[in-house]
């Protein structure tokens, strides 16, 4: 298997992983800050042992090797976290997934500027994709000002961390994810209820915070040094098509008419581009 192809499966595995939030998060009885924490909590234990195996004794040396770069990542993922989450309060769902949509484009046009450009039929694709997810929900509608801000600071901060790990694939970030989910539980942690969480809520945190969020990053960051930013948002949509899918399968939600039809369109894009041969790199700008 080609390096592109390696990096596509791992983003598309990631996609996998995160696209399960919804349907473990309709089983939790505790509220939004007490979830927040309780993932981050998790997943950071989970993303911490996962250095400390692959590192075999350099778990410190890891995390320095990360630098300005991985802080960064580290900063920009916990806010695109939060703001996703906050961006829900102030705006529709579909809103926030609409500018959720327009973050490979962004991720191509930072590459491009940095000299990492996507090829043709990657932008067609994205193209598509974005059509796709406009008949899912409906199109971006009327926001709130706030909720526009919040929605495209998201999708910012998400196409600005690909881009760095991409930048710097010399170095696992890997360590940069632990740190992010330690940002957010710092954010969370006074506004949690912890009394309010059974045991029931908290093997849902944990397999949330462990497999969901942890997993998803650790095959994120892997993938990402393999492939362009704008391939990586662009497969990470899928995200968005299966997520919906899960809750009609286990829990008999049926999703919209145009729910399907737009999941569709999207999973016919990123099929085509995970499945096509790897393109040669357009000149760089």
């Amino acid at each position: 298997m080609s390096t592109e192809r390696r990096g596509r499966l791992f983003v598309a595995l990631a996609a996998i992983a995160w696209s399960t939030a919804g349907l473990l998060q309709r089983e939790l009885t505790v509220d939004t800050a007490t979830q927040t924490a309780g993932r981050a909590f998790f997943a950071a234990l989970g993303l911490l042992a996962y250095v400390v195996l692959t590192e075999r004794g350099r778990t410190l040396s890891a995390i320095r090797a990360i630098g300005l770069a991985g802080l960064a990542v580290a900063a920009l993922m916990a806010i695109s976290s939060a703001s996703f989450f906050v961006a829900l309060n102030h705006t529709s769902v579909a809103n926030v997934l609409f500018m959720q949509a327009l973050a490979p484009i962004l991720a191509a046009v930072f590459g491009t500027l940095i000299g990492d450009p996507v090829g043709r039929r990657t932008w067609l694709a994205m193209g598509v994709a974005v059509a796709g997810v406009a008949v899912m929900v409906g199109g971006p509608g009327r926001p709130t000002p706030l909720g526009l801000a919040l929605s495209l600071l998201m999708t910012t901060s998400f196409a600005a961390m690909l881009v760095i790990t991409r930048h710097r694939r010399d170095v696992s970030m890997a360590p940069a994810t632990f740190i992010s989910q330690l940002l957010v539980l710092v954010v969370a942690a006074p506004f949690v209820s912890p009394g309010t969480a059974g045991p029931r809520d908290v093997l849902l945190l944990a397999t949330l915070g462990i497999c969901q969020i942890g997993l998803g990053f650790v095959l994120l960051t892997i993938g990402a040094r393999l492939i362009p930013a704008g391939q990586v948002a662009l497969i990470t949509l899928l995200e968005i098509v299966l997520g919906p899918l899960w809750v009609w399968l286990f829990l008999a939600e049926r999703p919209s008419a145009s729910t399907l039809v737009g999941g569709a369109i999207v999973l016919g894009a990123v099929l085509v581009e995970v499945t096509a041969q790897p393109e040669p790199p357009p000149a760089p700008i």
